[in-house]
């Protein structure tokens, strides 16, 4: 009886803790981001997966490399390239994301200037899926549990996974 009220209160310890650091990662999204493109969530977004969406990672070669959502599109962030999209509509569903989603948010506003109508960014980006359980996938389009943080400061709201940065 005695193991069970210490597992209890180490798990309930950190649960909480979890919590706090979620509740402190969407602290730091909501004053990171400039909510100038609409957001969707990682559940909204599992939804989209059974209807036409593109998914577009802003993120950098060795970022994708390591570790990316099933079907995303590389378009890269410092180097990105609007002629690699001209073949997606421009009244198409368009979600970006990168790590946490500010560099996202950045491309969406060039998206939206050359038109693009239908633009979101996940919130919370890749940490956010992945923190959420969602499967990431390598370029042989093997599923891993890494994640590529882009910095250490990032690295620190990954609950799951093995970070890489």
């Amino acid at each position: 009886m005695r193991y069970i009220l210490l597992f209890f209160i180490f798990f309930s310890s950190f649960s909480g803790m979890s919590q706090v650091r979620n509740q402190q990662f969407k602290a730091w999204l909501d004053s990171a981001y400039k909510h100038s493109i609409p957001l969707i969530t990682v559940s909204e977004m599992k939804d989209l997966a059974k209807e036409n969406v593109f998914i577009l990672d802003a993120r950098e070669g060795e970022e994708y490399d390591v570790s990316h959502i099933k079907n995303a599109m590389h378009t890269g962030y410092f180097w990105f390239d609007m002629r690699k999209l001209y073949d997606i509509p421009k009244d198409a569903f368009i979600v970006l994301y990168c790590t946490s989603g500010t560099r996202a948010e950045k491309i969406g506003e060039k998206l939206e200037r050359a038109g693009y109508k239908n633009v979101y960014n996940l919130y919370g980006g890749i940490v956010e899926w992945i923190n959420e359980g969602q499967p990431v996938y390598k370029t042989n389009g093997v599923q891993t549990s890494e994640i590529h943080t882009y910095n250490a400061e990032l690295a620190q709201w990954v609950e799951r996974g093995a970070k890489v940065h």
